[in-house]
């Protein structure tokens, strides 16, 4: 049971709403969690804090070229574990404070629930609402609960909050206005536009985000501001990142935005960290840039989704984080393995490189499935597919009783404003359940060291589409995993000997 301690945060910070009374009444307040006894702590002003602080210390007020508010961030260390903090916030004339709990500590094997989102962009005016531009489908009906509202719904009953990429989809606004969702825009004011829709979001999360941790990864719509090209068939234009103004490009506004742990765990910004909660370690990759191993990832220059963006660390760098991240994993204390990632390679999908990716699963299975990694989290695809334990394409035959591979799941269909994707029939032979019809999320409950139920969540009304139970014999034996190994895996480690078909590792 949690400890609860009253502890009065003053924060001095610099946002308001857009009729706010000054530059400093604080908006889009975010949680992060920053090692076992800290917290990030971050909002968003309308002017630049000189000394933004959480009750003690400060950290930094910034922002970038097209940003209308400045990204205020404190580090606060030295806390109790699975401890309940109160906080109050200046200029927000209320007496209702907020709060956060910090992580349970490694090693606690009391059973927890989280909730997993990808793919969830703006609701309302700019983006999922009750009618759709010329060309989108799937709008909500009248009076249905969005996801974002199914979020606020259920979160007195999950711990924190993931969010692995595609976050707000501001950079829809040029595809909304050639629709005719928006009102006529011109390239120019697009940058304004671009700006609103993610402050809106951010607005639209803070309830949530404000209470519970939230924890995000990179995808494709945080590169730039044009969602690597978008075409008006009418007029016969092709729009490109050229049109980007700086500031909306390179993933800045969700590099400035967020701080994720990955100073405490060896990573690099908010693209590839890890985290211990209780009986689980947590780690989040970067499916868009900086695969490495001679492979070009699909967000970066000359790769294919055209988002010019990255890379950000040395050649392996990321690679050779995960395997030494996992090797050091004490699966004693934290026996489930979860990685979440944007993109996914086990989808029922046409072969396209830009849904499909088969460089990360060159690049990531390998490591995978050395590490005995339990559970993988991708969406990237708008919708649901429950697969297999998976390897090499090969499905496991103990399925989910005690499985060798890891079991892969993707859920994008938490919803946007372009609505959900149709799934390929017949589906793969490794799918065990599929959904492309309805807006959700999932849900992942740790009930033991052996026993990790994943349902799909509607957010229409909160019914369970979908739930499967993983069971596994997690080795207890102590520091490290994987084989054996304690920092970088033996490559290639490819069935049959080879390397797959779409080359190997370059090392």
């Amino acid at each position: 049971m949690a400890i609860f301690k009253t502890l009065a945060l003053a924060l001095s910070l610099a946002t308001a709403a857009l009729a706010a009374p000054n530059g400093t009444t604080p908006m889009q307040i975010r949680l992060a969690y920053a090692g076992p006894t800290g917290m990030m702590v971050s909002w968003n002003t309308y002017e630049k804090l000189t000394n933004p602080t959480v009750y003690y210390g400060a950290e930094v007020s910034v922002t970038y070229q097209t940003s209308t508010t400045y990204n205020n961030h404190v580090k606060i260390s030295g806390l109790r574990p699975n401890t309940q903090y109160f906080y109050n916030l200046e200029d927000t004339n209320t007496t209702k404070p907020y709060s956060f709990s910090t992580p349970r500590v490694a090693g606690d094997h009391t059973p927890y629930v989280t909730a997993v989102v990808v793919d969830l962009g703006t609701m309302g005016r700019d983006g999922l609402t009750t009618f759709v531009g010329k060309g989108a489908a799937n709008p909500l009906a009248p009076r249905e609960t969005n996801t974002i509202q199914s979020l606020q719904n259920f979160q007195d009953e999950y711990e924190f909050l993931m969010h692995d990429g595609d976050i707000a989809y501001a950079d829809y606004w040029l595809k909304e206005e050639i629709q005719g969702f928006l009102a006529n825009t011109t390239i120019a004011e697009g940058a304004e536009v671009y700006e609103r829709i993610l402050n809106d979001f951010y607005d639209q999360m803070t309830e949530v985000t404000s209470l519970k941790p939230y924890m995000v990864g990179p995808g494709n719509h945080e590169a730039n501001c044009d969602n690597g090209g978008t075409k008006d068939k009418a007029k016969n234009i092709s729009y490109t990142v050229d049109i980007c103004m700086p500031g909306q490009t390179n993933f800045t506004g969700y590099r400035n935005h967020f701080r994720m742990p990955s100073a405490e765990s060896g990573g690099v910004e908010n693209f590839w960290y890890s985290y211990d909660y209780g009986m689980t370690h947590y780690v989040q990759i970067d499916t868009e840039t900086d695969l490495g191993h001679g492979f070009i990832a699909p967000d970066e220059p000359g790769g294919p989704e055209k988002e010019d963006s990255g890379p950000f660390a040395l050649m392996n760098q990321q690679t050779d984080w995960l395997a030494a991240d996992l090797a050091a994993v004490n699966r004693a204390k934290t026996p489930w393995i979860v990685v979440a990632g944007h993109r996914p390679w086990y989808i029922s999908v046409a072969n396209d490189s830009s849904d499909v990716c088969w460089v990360c699963k060159d690049v990531f299975e390998p490591i995978f499935l050395n590490y005995s990694v339990d559970l993988v989290l991708s969406g990237h695809v708008h919708a649901y597919q429950r697969n297999a334990p998976m390897f090499n394409n090969q499905p496991d035959p103990k399925e989910l009783n005690n499985p060798t591979f890891p079991w892969y799941i993707t859920n994008g269909a938490a919803g946007h404003y372009d609505g959900l994707d149709t799934l390929d029939r017949p589906f793969q032979n490794y799918s065990r359940y599929a959904q492309d019809s309805a807006y959700g999320w999932s849900r992942l409950s740790f009930h033991n060291s052996t026993h990790l139920t994943q349902d799909f969540i509607a957010s229409s009304n909160g019914t369970v589409l979908d739930s499967a139970t993983l069971y596994k014999e997690h080795k207890v034996s102590g520091e490290g995993y994987g084989n054996g190994h304690h920092g970088k895996p033996n490559w290639p480690m490819w069935p049959h000997g080879g390397p797959p078909a779409s080359g190997g590792w370059k090392v």
